[in-house]
């Protein structure tokens, strides 16, 4: 189950005119891939010098380009190996850097309430959502799809995204602690539902390939005791 995943087609219907657009420019998506990543490093500044709405502004341009990059990949036929090792990568780098801009935001804005416990919010939320990617990362590289979880990036970038820009930090940074508090338990939930979906995806293709390989001994067991009865009809009494 993910939270938004019945807005996607409504979204890449809307954008998919654009996506046309910059394909028939010519723009390469790792272009793409490097603007949205400029703009997640400049919101991450802008979170941490305390212009929340602004840096809440930048963090949505951020995922609009993060979308884009895949569909113009796919769309131009464009996607490459390390296309998708560049994009995962600077991924990782913007999912960081949006909650070290927040939690330096906290750990230094004036009147901040429970400031110590937000920081550390910020730094499990850091690790989560790098642990959301990485699990999907390994287990594709293991060949099993696991596109799963209630909050992936997202549902994380809007969730942030658009409460920072509609509400701001809230009266004492407030609402934008209870905001990292949400995505940081809903990316653990998150990190545990990828954790069982592999495990069930795992275990019953690991028991199609054990029943393979039980076939192929079989048949070459079978092969050799022919080829040995054949040998012994031709050697003769």
């Amino acid at each position: 189950m993910k939270l938004l995943g019945s807005l996607e087609k409504p979204f890449y219907a809307v954008v998919n005119p654009l996506v046309e657009r910059l394909i028939r420019a010519g723009v390469r998506p790792n272009s793409i891939t490097t603007v949205g990543t400029g703009l997640v490093l400049v919101s991450a500044i802008v979170y941490a010098t305390g212009h929340i709405r602004i840096g809440g502004a930048l963090l949505l341009l951020s995922g609009i380009a993060d979308t884009l990059d895949g569909q113009v990949a796919r769309g131009g036929a464009m996607v490459t190996r390390f296309g998708a090792f560049y994009d995962s990568t600077l991924d990782r780098v913007g999912d960081g850097a949006t909650f070290i801009g927040i939690g330096a935001f906290l750990l230094t804005a004036p009147e901040v309430a429970y400031r110590t416990p937000a920081v550390i919010l910020c730094m499990v939320a850091i690790l989560a959502s790098v642990l959301v990617s990485y699990a999907r990362a390994r287990a594709e590289g293991l060949g099993l799809d696991c596109n799963v979880g209630i909050a992936q990036r997202a549902e994380r970038i809007l969730g942030l995204g658009i409460a920072s820009l509609v509400f701001g930090a809230g009266p004492r940074a407030i609402l934008l602690e209870v905001i990292v508090a949400l995505l940081a338990i809903a990316s653990i939930i998150t990190v545990v539902q990828r954790f069982v979906y592999v495990h069930r995806r795992a275990g019953r293709v690991d028991e199609l390939d054990r029943r393979k390989l039980k076939q192929s001994v079989e048949v070459k067991h079978s092969s050799e005791v022919k080829r040995a009865s054949l040998d012994s009809l031709a050697k003769g009494p």
